[in-house]
């Protein structure tokens, strides 16, 4: 695998950093956050989709913030 000079440079400077043990952890490293970030990325992909669905479907609040918090104010505590 070839990173190019500017990663190998990248790579190196963390592991002279203490952070890292060896590139190998560096590479892990930046896999994992890769991967959470696609999974955090198709969560919210997926709530834009079932927004716009609902937007679609005519399941829409004419509410603003103030009514939204008028109505939350109003509620009574659970007991």
């Amino acid at each position: 695998m070839s990173l190019g000079k500017a990663w190998e440079r990248y790579v190196a400077e963390q592991v002279e950093s203490g952070l890292f043990n060896n590139a190998s952890e560096v590479v892990r490293d930046a896999l994992r956050r890769q991967q959470e970030h696609l999974i955090k990325l198709e969560a919210l992909q997926a709530d834009l989709r079932r927004g716009r669905e609902s937007v679609e479907a005519g399941r829409v609040s004419r509410a603003g913030p103030e009514d939204i918090i008028e109505k939350a104010k109003s509620r009574k505590p659970a007991a």
